[in-house]
């Protein structure tokens, strides 16, 4: 039984980042057994992803519990994989409030949260403290102060930090919503930000006898020359995944609503065809040329728009703003709906002119 719709109107009278940090405490409460028993039981759909082994291919995307406090009750409701973070070197709070709104009209969000958490090592800790047995991805940024020039320094502190307990890290440089993150996506400065990812990746690997991939998540407000230099960069470097895509900096069809031209990224059903157009230039287009998977997350309302993701070539979705509309039951319809979908090259291939006029891509 779906019970999120008889309290969304409750949880909706509260501004948005009271109603998620009730609903975090809510979560950290909750016995996980009650949850289990409240919520459908998800089918395992394993997928083999950056030489990892995913329960099922929806997971959750970063942001939603940046300190990795309710690991228990995610796992409870059935993702197949778990991102948390993003988390910088120190702790920091974040943009002045308000700083998280509401586009119920379109099923949107526009956040400027600015990185707000604990710090890794209370992450960390986090972690450790949870019966969380399944794949968990951290995903790191830099600390607001840091200058841009030094941010390889920030994310060095977060990768050695997270590299033994992680699954798998993320490398956040699209946030918008940290002064100069974007930057780190243009040829040069992505290229020497690899070059030292990369290396230490291989030292730590050798130190510790395991190997733990990392993905670089980028933004959907990216031209076509942008995401094909950035994809040369992937492919050199050999990074292990690319997530496509953080939030936006457009207010297509969202400017006139109430709270539609805040500033901060926008999230939720609004991007989704932004995000499907990255997407689809770094896979169907062939940007990445195969070498690189992909996970898909941006504007998942149901189940067919996950399906839309893996159709274009990604192996493994997120969720985030979805659930705030939808709730818990959103994970077991995308689950479902992607069932057996999306693991071998085969079921990815569709009609090219629908693929065309979906995406908005030019054949």
């Amino acid at each position: 039984m779906d019970l999120y719709p008889l309290f969304r109107p409750l949880i909706f009278q509260f501004d948005p980042e009271t109603a998620h940090n009730l609903t975090l405490d809510a979560l950290r409460r909750a016995p996980v057994g009650l949850l289990k028993a409240l919520l459908p039981t998800i089918k395992d759909d394993p997928r083999q992803v950056m030489g990892l082994t995913f329960a099922n291919p929806v997971g959750l995307a970063a942001g939603l519990d940046k300190n990795g406090e309710c690991l228990d009750a995610w796992a409870a409701m059935g993702f197949g994989f778990i991102e948390v973070g993003t988390v910088t070197p120190r702790p920091q709070p974040g943009n002045s409030k308000p700083r998280m709104f509401r586009l119920p009209e379109v099923n949107g969000i526009i956040n400027r949260m600015g990185f707000n958490n604990d710090g890794i090592d209370a992450l960390l800790e986090n972690v450790a403290r949870s019966s969380f047995t399944g794949v968990l991805g951290i995903n790191i940024g830099k600390n607001f102060d840091t200058p841009i020039e030094n941010a390889a320094d920030d994310y060095l502190i977060g990768l050695r930090k997270a590299y033994q307990r992680a699954s798998y890290v993320t490398i956040n440089i699209s946030s918008p919503n940290t002064k100069g993150l974007r930057s780190l996506q243009y040829s040069d400065e992505l290229n020497a930000l690899l070059t030292v990812l990369k290396a230490e990746q291989a030292r730590l690997a050798d130190q510790h006898g395991k190997y733990t991939p990392f993905a670089v998540k980028v933004a959907p407000d990216l031209p076509d020359k942008q995401i094909a230099d950035m994809a040369d960069l992937f492919r050199k470097h050999r990074v292990d995944a690319v997530i496509a895509t953080n939030t936006s900096l457009s207010r297509a069809g969202v400017d006139h609503l109430p709270h539609g031209t805040e500033i901060g990224g926008l999230s939720g059903a609004p991007v989704k065809r932004s995000s499907d157009q990255v997407l689809a230039a770094l896979a169907y287009a062939g940007a990445l040329k195969g070498e690189i998977p992909l996970i898909g997350v941006g504007g998942i309302l149901g189940g067919d728009a996950a399906v839309d993701k893996l159709r274009l070539g990604a192996s493994l979705v997120q969720l985030y703003s979805g659930l705030i509309y939808r709730g818990p039951a959103l994970i077991s319809e995308c689950a479902a709906a992607c069932r057996g979908l999306g693991q071998d090259p085969q079921s990815r291939q569709f009609n090219r002119a629908t693929s065309a006029a979906q995406t908005g891509l030019d054949e």
